[in-house]
């Protein structure tokens, strides 16, 4: 674990933090209007990539026509499925979050360059799938997805989807800041995920109103003919960005003192 922000996690505990909704909010913006573009056409390719590979696994398995009709079949309703039906739907929503989750790490990095106004390219998406980091990033992510997957299964099979949705949130509120506290604080996917539940829970309320507006904001896509979305996304990855800056920080780097030899002037 970082020192540093081992520290500033104690602090948290002991006295907890103030945040500012606008400052937060402003920063925000000016954030994501250095990734929007680029962000937002890398994500783009992503998703039409992704989704063309996944039609291609499906086809693959059952056939072209057999794979439309199992998707676009009624039964595929949660309140349709059975205990297995859910169990399989479990792990498939599981795996293809842990795989995603480096990839999704990378929007951080490129938030994390654009603040410190540095240049960033297609290969900044994927720089966490060959990182140290990679390991934890898919530890956390799949433990949260195996609880969340969890309880959800057990209340849609008793049929109480709002209490799901519910409860879904809270554990998205409270472990937002997982993966920045990997990649920018170093620490182990446990760590992370006890230690954004500290920070959280300090503000959780000004948090979760931060956190609402910029998926509003995210939302406005859907007016860009629905793929204009792909354009907002990056505008949460952003808020989380300077949430995590405003509240932990990064340490500032000494700059280098370069001796110099008098006796020789």
């Amino acid at each position: 674990m970082n020192a540093t922000v081992k520290k500033r996690i104690d602090e948290i505990k002991s006295q907890g933090y103030n945040i500012d909704f606008g400052d937060v909010f402003n920063q925000t913006i000016e954030n994501y209007k250095k990734i929007a573009m680029y962000g937002g056409l890398v994500l783009f390719l992503f998703f039409v990539v992704f989704i063309l590979g996944l039609s291609g696994i499906f086809s693959a398995i059952f056939g072209t026509d057999e794979a439309l009709k199992i998707l676009k079949s009624e039964d595929l309703k949660p309140e349709n499925l059975d205990l297995y039906g859910l169990l399989i739907i479990s792990l498939i929503s599981i795996a293809i979050g842990t795989l995603v989750s480096p990839f999704i790490a990378g929007l951080f990095k490129m938030a994390h360059n654009a603040d410190k106004d540095e240049e960033f390219h297609v290969s900044t998406m994927f720089h966490y799938y060959k990182s140290p980091y990679f390991q934890e990033i898919v530890i956390a992510t799949f433990l949260l997805s195996v609880l969340d997957s969890l309880i959800n299964g057990a209340i849609n099979y008793v049929e109480i989807p709002f209490l799901g949705a519910v409860i879904s949130v809270i554990i998205s509120l409270f472990t937002f800041l997982t993966i920045p506290l990997i990649i920018f604080g170093n620490l182990k996917a446990i760590n992370a995920i006890e230690s954004s539940v500290v920070v959280v829970a300090k503000q959780p309320f000004i948090l979760l109103a931060l956190l609402v507006v910029g998926i509003i904001a995210v939302c406005l896509g859907i007016f860009g003919c629905c793929i204009g979305i792909l354009f907002t996304i990056p505008f949460i990855y952003a808020m989380v960005f300077v949430i995590y800056k405003y509240i932990i920080g990064f340490p500032e780097k000494k700059e280098e003192v370069v001796p110099t030899n008098f006796e020789s002037l």
